[in-house]
């Protein structure tokens, strides 16, 4: 099995650092019909046996869409061994499929498990640790410019799902990465396209040099790079640009702005990029690619841009020239960038109005100095409502002395409803030729209101998902009548402790307190406004 190689590179991973500063890291993605599934979703379980057990590696979910259908219809699942069906891993879309159905019907098959089962499994595990990403195979596939030819194929994403690029055993994957700050665009009150369009196409010409001037430790690497150029132009501030432009989070407003904002900076990095071929030539598998059949991203999602005009006449002078890289979007983390320009992080909605991050470097005090201004704005900045937000740990909707407007502005990630979030995450989508670090959040996280959660992101489009975020992630401590923002470890619950208690649980379910996994599933799939 891959378990005792797993326990070898967990402890390679945990040698490693960054300069002394930052801890290695590494990610496992794992495909669902494997036949080491069930112990793989165990290896970062806080008890069993600690020779099967792997704190230092990330668990990454590589998800079908079969395995999901099946999810839907309370269907079985196969699980079998990779050397039984090699065919698999290179598969996706309706090929896998009659290629998974067809070994099963000549029993090429080591289990069999209700897919319901499963999953469930897979939400217990994001419930109690944050890992164990779900991240969606075909969706990956189908939708990418690189994988026109059905011999390239999307593998796996990288540590923070946001990149996918085709690998193989001559080829391995490599990105540069840089990010626009959204919250540095707002001009008068206005966000500022005209700006953005001129800073995205400086930041892409120089990714593209990046790839040049860069160094490659493996022939592969060097060889993938320089083949197909991608390169992963993301974006850093949104809640910065947000709280500028007083729009709450999960407004319509805010979802189509960031709709735009993502459009805006997927036309001009096609726009340099095809201005680059024209100067230095396409790169060498443009042939290769979907944009070459003139389909960018947005046709892949069956989404109309806003001025189509404009789009074709672009598609037209790609067709003519074509592009300089297959690949252009990636929405990172941006965690220690973020914290250096001083702006919140990639895509991510605040987690509180005050908190301390820790880093390997040392502790940096955040506060919401957006807030903090508006209500020195409205005289409402004094000791009684700092206690006020310091005793709420860093959430101000209890405060009723401050105004609904204001508080509907700045709730905290906890406070939102995920389903905007994962609405912003599809809609911006079909601008991103890769895909997006995008975290959920749950203050108390249960089988049913993930199962609802990832099966409404899977329904959307939406590629890969990274951290399930559960509190206590940042509280407030109190010391000696003084207010420190202190970060705290998420609590564990036992395996038999993660199970769904609602107050509002669908009428089918009874008035039961607490419910199995089994029954927990069902009702979020099959009622999941009530569950």
């Amino acid at each position: 099995g891959i378990v005792p190689w797993l326990k070898t590179m967990d402890s390679s991973v945990s040698a490693v650092n960054q300069g002394g500063k930052r801890k290695g890291a590494a990610c496992v993605y794992l495909e669902t019909w494997h036949a080491d599934i069930e112990e793989f979703l165990e290896l970062r379980d806080n008890t069993g046996d600690e020779a099967k057990r792997t704190h230092n590696l990330n668990l990454a979910n590589w998800v079908p869409d079969l395995f999901m259908s099946r999810v839907k219809t309370d269907g079985a699942w196969s699980l079998m061994d990779p050397h039984a069906v090699p065919e698999l891993v290179d598969l996706y879309g309706p090929a896998f499929e009659a290629a998974y159905v067809k070994a099963e019907k000549e029993g090429r098959v080591v289990k069999t498990v209700k897919a319901r089962d499963l999953y469930g499994r897979m939400m217990k595990t994001l419930a109690q640790t944050g890992n164990g990403w779900m991240t969606f195979k075909d969706a990956s596939n189908m939708k990418s410019n690189q994988t026109a030819k059905p011999e390239n194929v999307i593998h796996l994403s990288n540590l923070c799902t946001e990149i996918l690029e085709i690998t193989s055993n001559e080829e391995t994957a490599v990105c540069n990465l840089g990010s626009v700050n959204l919250g540095r665009h707002i001009t008068e009150g206005q966000f500022d396209f005209k700006k953005l369009a001129a800073n995205v196409q400086t930041a892409v010409k120089f990714l593209d040099r990046v790839i040049d001037i860069n160094f490659y430790p493996i022939p592969q690497a060097s060889s993938s790079n320089n083949r197909w150029r991608p390169v992963g132009l993301g974006i850093m501030g949104l809640q910065d640009a947000l709280f500028r432009l007083r729009l709450p989070f999960d407004s319509k407003e805010a979802i189509a702005l960031s709709a735009k904002i993502q459009e805006e900076i997927y036309f001009n990095a096609l726009t340099t990029s095809c201005e680059l071929a024209q100067e230095y030539g396409a790169h060498a598998s443009f042939a290769d690619t979907r944009a070459a059949q003139g389909q960018l991203q947005f046709d892949l999602w069956g989404v109309k841009p806003t001025d189509m005009a404009r789009w074709d006449a672009l598609k037209a002078k790609i067709a003519k020239h074509g592009l300089r890289n297959s690949l252009l979007i990636a929405i990172a983390p941006t965690a220690t960038i973020a914290s250096i320009v001083g702006s919140y992080e990639s895509i991510e909605p605040m987690v509180s109005n005050l908190f301390k991050r820790e880093t390997l470097s040392g502790e940096f005090l955040q506060i919401n100095r957006y807030l903090v201004q508006e209500l020195k704005d409205i005289g409402l900045w004094n000791d009684e409502t700092r206690a006020a937000i310091k005793a709420s740990n860093g959430s101000i909707q209890g405060i009723t002395s401050i105004p609904e407007e204001i508080r509907t502005i700045y709730r905290t990630a906890w406070e939102l409803p995920m389903r905007a979030l994962i609405d912003m995450a599809a809609d911006r989508g079909a601008y991103i030729d890769q895909s997006a670090s995008l975290n959920l959040f749950q203050e108390s996280p249960t089988i049913g209101k993930l199962s609802s959660m990832y099966m409404y992101a899977w329904e959307r489009g939406v590629k890969t998902t990274y951290y399930m975020r559960s509190r206590p992630a940042t509280t407030i401590n109190k010391v000696g009548g003084t207010t420190v923002a202190e970060a705290v470890k998420p609590v564990v619950a036992a395996p038999e402790q993660v199970l769904v208690a609602q107050a509002d649980a669908a009428p089918s379910m009874g008035a039961k307190a607490v419910y199995t996994d089994a029954e927990a599933i069902s009702c979020s799939l099959e009622n999941p406004d009530a569950c």
